[in-house]
């Protein structure tokens, strides 16, 4: 494992994570729509603002984690095959492990189960890539 390369993927994922969330959840209307239907359950924008700092910083020692899982995986590095493969496993156990689990605990409807579900996804598996695409090595990718 490179620590720099580690450090570096980790950071790049975390953007890309915030990108597509942002686009996910922020741009998409039908999502935001979900969310605002249980006040009771999320926070108002601005309660959230409040806890984002935290939030951001969980969200980067996770994707810390999970670049190291990619390098212990592929030590020399490896292709964005391999990374979609990767971020697509880590989709599912946020899926199956958050969002479907949250349905069962909160009074929260399919729909933003979905959203959520496909959400979580897509944003685990550009992580994947992107945790590939920079932790290769030159002429790896």
């Amino acid at each position: 494992m490179t620590y720099s390369r580690i450090a570096l993927a980790a950071l790049g994922a975390t953007v890309a994570y915030f990108v597509l969330g942002g686009i996910l959840f922020a741009a998409l209307p039908s999502l935001r729509t979900e969310f605002l239907k249980y006040p009771a359950v999320y926070r108002t924008q601005d309660d959230m603002k409040r806890v984002m700092p935290v939030g951001m910083i969980s969200i980067f020692v996770a994707i810390v984690v999970v670049t190291v899982l990619f390098a212990m995986a592929h030590p020399a590095g490896s292709g964005v095959l391999d990374g979609a493969r990767f971020g697509a496993l880590i989709g599912v156990f946020a899926v199956c492990g958050f969002a479907l689990h949250n349905h069962m605990l909160l009074n929260i409807g399919i729909g933003l189960t979905v959203g959520q579900s496909l959400a979580y996804f897509l944003q685990w598996l550009g992580v994947g890539i992107v945790v590939s695409l920079i932790y290769a090595p030159a002429g790896v990718r």
